[in-house]
């Protein structure tokens, strides 16, 4: 995609090409034109980077100004976010899809069967695409986990773990310990997101392996909680 913004602050060939370099390292850019005579960038980006990015790329503080003209930002971030995103959000859909369907087909609502049917999707199809690379995702994984960060064997046997829940789900193994292995995993993994996404790291999501190349966000977080609460729900509802 191809963006001209407007911007300000460049009174020579020097800041032209100071402004172009800045732009040029960013991540993502592959096309850079600016102009100090109509005062704008053209910036050709194979996917969409936020104002700020660009700004804080030419200096926060500086001297040039950049703004965009002739684009909604709004719209541009969410389009950017819903393709990013597609994958787990498609993965959501059609789990969710599944589960609500088994529910109309039994003519009523089974609130614990419906969570165990997603949550055995959730950690099947999770599980699948860890494993068709798993060193690409325990390598991915001990970024940020805090237990794979000291026991990198840790990535390795979570896979298994996800795999091994999603089966207990599936064929309703004993409930309770199925829930408990669920919120206590699920709550240590859930510590390493939130201290990256709190100490804004740009880093890789595991979640879906080393196949899709999710940013670390709190989509992850969601993600994660929904499994903790769902496994919680469900422990409440065997008493």
């Amino acid at each position: 995609m191809t963006h001209t913004y407007q911007l300000t602050g460049m009174t020579c060939s020097g800041c032209e090409n100071s402004v172009k370099s800045a732009l040029y390292k960013l991540t993502n850019v592959t096309g850079v034109e600016v102009s100090r005579e109509t005062n704008t960038a053209t910036i050709t980006m194979s996917k969409h980077i936020s104002i700020s990015d660009l700004q804080n790329a030419i200096g926060a503080e500086s001297k040039y100004k950049i703004s965009a003209t002739q684009h909604s930002e709004v719209a541009e971030q969410t389009k950017s976010w819903l393709e990013t995103y597609k994958p787990i959000l498609l993965i959501f859909f059609y789990i969710t899809a599944v589960a609500s369907l088994v529910q109309f087909v039994n003519h009523r609502f089974d609130t614990t069967q419906w969570m165990n049917i997603f949550m055995a999707g959730f950690f099947l199809t999770f599980s699948f695409f860890k494993m068709l690379d798993l060193k690409g995702f325990a390598e991915s994984y001990a970024m940020y986990d805090v237990v794979a960060k000291r026991i990198p064997v840790w990535g390795y046997l979570y896979a298994f773990i996800e795999l091994s829940l999603g089966i207990a789900y599936t064929i309703n193994f004993n409930p309770l310990i199925t829930n408990v292995v669920t919120v206590v995993v699920m709550s240590i993994s859930i510590i390493g997101v939130l201290q990256s996404v709190l100490n804004k790291q740009k880093i890789q999501c595991a979640c879906l392996g080393a196949v899709f190349n999710l940013p670390m966000s709190t989509v992850t977080i969601i993600e994660d909680a929904l499994m903790i609460v769902m496994a919680a729900v469900s422990l409440i509802l065997l008493n």
